[in-house]
């Protein structure tokens, strides 16, 4: 097979996989790159992820989650080899883009993703509480009291809930952890 003239330029790319096998298409894309030879044309497939804080078991528990489940990044020249090898790896759907044309992702985001991905020491509050919802509190001295969502600090993991006292609405901050939606 005659190589291909490389005219094209270096960009990312969003391919679209089933979700839920996103490292699969990972894994199969990096063996295919390296049984192709296509090391001169696709350069990196990365799963965008980020670490979040959930409540697993009554616990506090980091999680690495994926930020778009469905899709990989893939950073590469398109020509119809590279395009054909990506684009017939297992459990993938196509390229993001108009018909069969890939279109890279702006390099604004791009570097958005990877500062988002680069904050794994900083796991974030998976927070999913409005202000104005009823809460129940679970815990500490005002354990079994309703109230409701006044302010919400995702950085802190903290929210502050107005609970009813003595006739009086009292603002009261609690760790999400500690309250639970009705």
């Amino acid at each position: 097979m005659a190589k291909q003239e490389i005219k094209a330029e270096r960009n990312w790319y969003a391919i679209h996989t089933y979700s839920g096998y996103e490292n699969a298409v990972l894994k199969n894309l990096n063996q295919r790159i390296e049984s192709l030879g296509m090391q001169d044309r696709i350069f990196n497939v990365v799963v965008p992820t980020e670490k979040s804080i959930k409540i697993k078991a009554g616990k506090r528990v980091e999680v690495e989650e994926k930020i778009y489940p469905g899709y990989i990044l893939v950073e590469m020249i398109v020509t119809d080899d590279s395009w054909y090898v990506v684009r017939n790896t297992p459990r993938v759907t196509g390229f993001v883009g108009s018909g069969v044309t890939p279109v890279p992702v702006s390099k604004e985001e791009i570097d958005f993703l990877f500062s988002r991905m680069e904050e794994k020491e900083n796991a974030k509050h998976h927070i999913d509480m409005e202000i104005g919802e009823t809460i129940l509190i679970t815990d500490g001295p005002f354990k079994e009291l309703q109230g409701k969502v006044s302010e919400v600090d995702q950085e802190r993991g903290k929210i502050k809930v107005l609970v009813d006292m003595f006739g009086r609405e009292t603002p009261v901050e609690l760790d999400f952890l500690q309250l639970k939606k009705i």
